[in-house]
């Protein structure tokens, strides 16, 4: 069983309670994949867990603190990653049966930010078909329910992310923001969410029609943790952001044949024709 009060510490309290030795970042990892096992089966905040992996990343964390090494903000404080932004060698789903087995060969520079702030994450959590709705429910993973009252929708499109936090299976997650899907979750699950402007973390994930208005904010359960994933969180990018050329070729390289869809190569065109019409798009703004 996990200790509920381990589970609802706040981000900031762990970082320096591993720090000062207090805790081990295994045994804090060690509870937060406790609490998924006893919340997931009802909630469905977690599409992935990995815990093989984290408690090996956890037991590292430990001998850098043992071994006086330095530390990052974060590190050794577990999190969740939305599963709309892409983990190398992870499959990340965006909650649709077409990207099912979609295996990206790079991390998202949030991502990225977060592991070198020292966090480690436990698992990636459920999204709405393509982040494309203010509750979480997708064909592929079902329904996500709120941590308060099981029959109500904790929002989306980061539900999944918003639940868990406020369930207490890590006192951090990644959202993402187009029309309140991290302010959503956050309001509905009594929890905290920012959308930062547009920029102040550099958005690379799969293209849409939306990426002006698409943002990474974090979800936390305090005021004080949610700045405390703002510093690693944040990075510079274009005014207009935008996808990055790896997010493009290797959505391309993922896309299988499909009876319903046609085969590879027409696949690999549209993607690239949605390339050369988002350039187009961004060369007419900047000449403005």
């Amino acid at each position: 069983m996990a200790d509920l009060e381990l589970c609802y510490a706040p981000a900031t309290e762990l970082a320096r309670r591993i720090r000062a030795k207090e805790v081990s970042p295994v045994d804090v990892v060690k509870n937060s994949l406790a609490r998924i096992d006893e919340v997931n089966p009802k909630l469905n905040c977690f599409c992935f867990v990995y815990p093989e992996e984290a408690l090996q990343k956890a037991r590292a964390a430990e001998a850098a603190v043992t071994a006086g090494k330095p530390l990052g903000p974060l590190h050794g404080v577990p999190i969740g990653i939305k599963d709309l932004t892409p983990t190398k060698g992870k499959r990340t789903t965006l909650g649709s049966y077409s990207h099912e087995h979609w295996v990206p060969d790079y991390d998202a520079a949030i991502v990225e930010k977060l592991t070198a702030a020292g966090a480690i994450m436990v698992g990636k959590t459920t999204t709405p078909e393509f982040a494309y709705s203010s509750f979480t429910e997708s064909p592929l993973w079902g329904i996500t329910r709120n941590p308060w009252n099981p029959e109500r929708t904790p929002g989306g499109s980061s539900g999944g992310s918003g639940a868990a936090v406020a369930s207490g299976c890590v006192p951090l997650a990644e959202g993402t923001d187009m029309g309140g899907s991290v302010r959503i979750p956050a309001a509905w699950c009594g929890i905290v969410g920012l959308k930062p402007s547009l920029g102040r973390i550099p958005l690379d994930l799969l293209p849409s029609v939306f990426d002006n208005i698409s943002h990474f904010g974090p979800l936390a359960r305090t005021i004080d943790d949610a700045p405390c994933s703002w510093p690693p969180r944040r990075g510079r990018t274009s005014a207009i952001s935008s996808p990055s050329a790896r997010s493009w070729r290797s959505m391309a390289r993922s896309l299988a044949p499909s009876k319903a869809c046609g085969s590879r190569s027409t696949s690999i065109s549209v993607a690239m024709s949605w390339r050369r019409r988002w350039r187009r798009r961004c060369a007419k703004r900047r000449a403005r």
